[in-house]
């Protein structure tokens, strides 16, 4: 097998979103608008909140593309205007196929936001390819017990998969293109070597300690992106990464905040449908336990 070497590590910057809530952002980035198909990458916290100040994203639309959520710790509970709505706690996850469109709320769970707590997580937005622009909204929110796991023979090398497969399990989570979504930890003395399809772009976010990547040392905030190849090699290092890929769409992206699509009148349209009402609204509800 041809093992990927790293082409380029950028460092992740921190910048506020949603209700004020800080992210660690490694894409977008100056000089790199997207990795197609990934279009953004953010770590939520680590941060401790305390009581009454845990905060999320209020309602907000999307178009277009995929959003993943990924919790390791607190809990988020959330509502669209599809009419779904449930709470992610530690180690569950959501992929969100926005497609045509859809108003979407990330608040912090009912028991975080009175009594604080430690919150960690991830949201990464994974672009859908113009023959699925506008296709069906969907959601697949999987709980952490679900999520297949794995290790190399000596314990060393451990993953948890959410898209993709690895040592011999596969995900259940099913995407619309190939896609690679593994959270990976490594000790000391650990590694692993992975086949992964040559047509996929690869990247590596270390969000703990550090990670020898293809070779390279990557540590904590920063992401790698891996140069061609069929396998690539994971060695520890004592870190924490995901490891994501995805076959490159290759297509125009037009953008405008939460939207999408491929052209400029595609996203005056989303503009308009969105104003308009026609991607509804969240019907409240009593708060979710």
């Amino acid at each position: 097998m041809s093992k990927r070497s790293v082409a380029r590590v950028i460092k992740s910057h921190r910048q506020t979103e949603g209700g004020g809530f800080v992210v660690r952002r490694p894409l977008p980035t100056r000089g790199l608008e997207h990795a197609d198909p990934f279009l953004l990458i953010d770590e939520l916290g680590p941060v401790t909140y305390a009581p009454g100040e845990a905060i999320g994203a209020p309602d907000h639309p999307h178009r277009g593309f995929e959003t993943v959520s990924y919790i390791l710790d607190g809990a988020v509970e959330h509502e669209d205007s599809a009419g779904h709505r449930g709470r992610l706690g530690p180690g569950d996850v959501q992929w969100m196929t926005a497609g045509a469109g859809i108003v979407h709320s990330e608040m912090p769970g009912a028991e975080l936001l009175a009594n604080g707590g430690r919150v960690h997580g991830f949201q990464i937005w994974v672009n859908l390819p113009a023959r699925l622009k506008m296709t069906r909204p969907r959601y697949q929110d999987v709980p952490g017990s679900r999520l297949p796991t794995a290790q190399t023979d000596d314990g060393k090398a451990r993953v948890t998969i959410v898209a993709g497969e690895a040592l011999g399990a596969r995900a259940v989570i099913e995407t619309h293109t190939p896609i690679v979504f593994q959270d990976w930890t490594l000790d000391e003395g650990g590694r692993v070597e992975l086949p992964i399809a040559p047509e996929l772009r690869v990247l590596a976010y270390v969000f703990d300690g550090a990670v020898r990547v293809g070779g390279r040392e990557v540590t904590d905030g920063e992401l790698a992106i891996l140069g061609e190849g069929d396998a690539v090699e994971l060695a520890g290092g004592r870190g924490r990464l995901l490891l994501l890929g995805g076959v490159p769409h290759r297509e125009p992206i037009a953008r405008y905040g939460p939207f999408v699509m491929n052209t400029e009148q595609e996203i005056i349209q989303a503009v308009k449908d969105f104003t308009s009402g026609k991607m509804g609204e969240i019907t409240r509800t009593a708060q979710v336990g």
